[in-house]
């Protein structure tokens, strides 16, 4: 079935945008909006984020990202309402038919979860959509049209490159000074990479300490029998075998999730870092069982390096899931 709705009004950054016309075609469960002309749907861009409203696409970095149709045309709504509160009835007025017999409140919630799940954005701490108890929703991040924001980019890189050589040399105005700096640490921001990388090689080394922990727990016996008398050594050797078992699926749990880069992990490991830190801790006086080897120097020095591992664990977390976590 084809019907002609009322044409739809987009504001954006104090500019108007018109879709008229528009042909709204019933698919079954919910009516999409397709605008008669390009010139009249013009492409929006929030942060990284950019939606084409004519092709029905949603772009991160240029990326597409799959979103299934109903809960693009929330989205729609949202960003054409930018900054307003969008009621649940409103909602079900443009997008769910009168005459369709569906769980209304299922379908919203799964579709606004949809969104958030493809922007990286969250219930609890929203940067994109807000929930408003028993009223609806309400876009909040600032939205521009994609020709306004290319031409301030254009025009803000033409007046850096006109007093690039009058300010360079200006502390203030330096290249240096415009580096993005991390909204929490103030350090300047590295590469995610690079960051989850050196995190990856933190957990490899402490599997590598448990596994030869477990499999030269006899030679830990001796070397602690040697120093500590009786039952000491024995709970030496214990806190061994116990952190050891314990570690090793802890942290196949923190590189699987580096690895696959688990986009929550800075507030997973927010949780577990006091268990983290303690295990990490105990963990640190392994050097002295290698005593006789090494020598008290570099057992001493390898001991202080191992107590500052967790806390460069926790910054390695925040520098790389800055947003998530």
């Amino acid at each position: 079935m084809v019907s002609t709705r009322r044409s739809q009004t987009f504001i954006a950054n104090g500019q108007r945008f018109t879709a008229k016309g528009c042909l709204a075609v019933n698919y079954g469960r919910a009516v999409m909006s397709m605008p008669s002309s390009n010139r009249e749907a013009k492409p929006v861009r929030f942060g990284v984020f950019e939606v084409d409203l004519n092709a029905g696409e949603l772009r991160k970095n240029g990326a597409r990202i799959r979103l299934q149709e109903q809960p693009f045309q929330v989205l729609t709504a949202l960003l054409q309402n930018a900054g307003q509160i969008v009621t649940r009835d409103d909602l079900r007025d443009r997008i769910w038919l009168a005459d369709t017999f569906v769980d209304f409140d299922h379908s919203l919630n799964t579709a606004v979860n949809k969104i958030r799940e493809s922007l990286g954005d969250s219930a609890s701490s929203p940067r994109f959509v807000e929930t408003l108890a028993r009223r609806g929703y309400r876009f909040i991040a600032p939205v521009d049209s994609v020709a306004a924001a290319n031409a301030q980019e254009n025009d803000r890189h033409n007046h850096d490159r006109h007093n690039n050589d009058r300010h360079n040399n200006d502390p203030a105005t330096s290249p240096a000074a415009a580096i993005a700096l991390h909204p929490e640490l103030h350090v300047p921001l590295p590469r995610r990479g690079l960051v989850r990388t050196l995190f990856a090689l933190i957990q490899l080394m402490y599997l590598v300490f448990y596994v030869s922990g477990l499999a030269h727990l006899h030679d830990a016996d001796r070397v602690a029998s040697s120093f500590l008398p009786g039952w000491r050594a024995l709970f030496i050797v214990g806190a061994v075998l116990v952190t050891g078992a314990v570690g090793i699926p802890l942290r196949f749990y923190l590189l699987s999730a580096v690895a696959f880069d688990f986009r929550k992990l800075g507030a997973t490991f927010g949780r577990l870092f006091p268990f983290v830190l303690a295990l990490d801790q105990l963990w640190a006086i392994a050097p002295f069982l290698l005593l006789p080897q090494i020598g008290a120097g570099l057992a001493f020095a390898a001991t202080a390096a191992l107590l500052y591992v967790p806390f460069s664990e926790r910054t390695l977390v925040r520098l790389a899931y800055a947003l998530e976590s």
